[in-house]
């Protein structure tokens, strides 16, 4: 799996609250089970937390992980 890494413009918006990442402390995160698609951008962990608990993605994952 390759992924092609790029700085995002700087107007980027949070995915989770809309506000510019760089005007705090700016995460990207990418999905590389799934084709390693676009990436989403958070302007802080909080965020990126709120996002992760609103979705669900946490959700039995643990359990199920594999390092393949």
């Amino acid at each position: 799996m390759s992924t092609t890494i790029s700085t995002p413009t700087a107007d980027e918006e949070c995915a989770y609250c809309g506000c510019a990442i760089f005007d705090h402390d700016p995460i990207c995160v990418r999905d590389c089970t799934d084709d390693c698609g676009s990436p989403l951008y958070f302007c802080n962990y909080g965020c990126l937390s709120a996002h992760i608990d609103e979705e669900g993605l946490a959700t039995d994952t643990t359990c199920e992980w594999s390092p393949e």
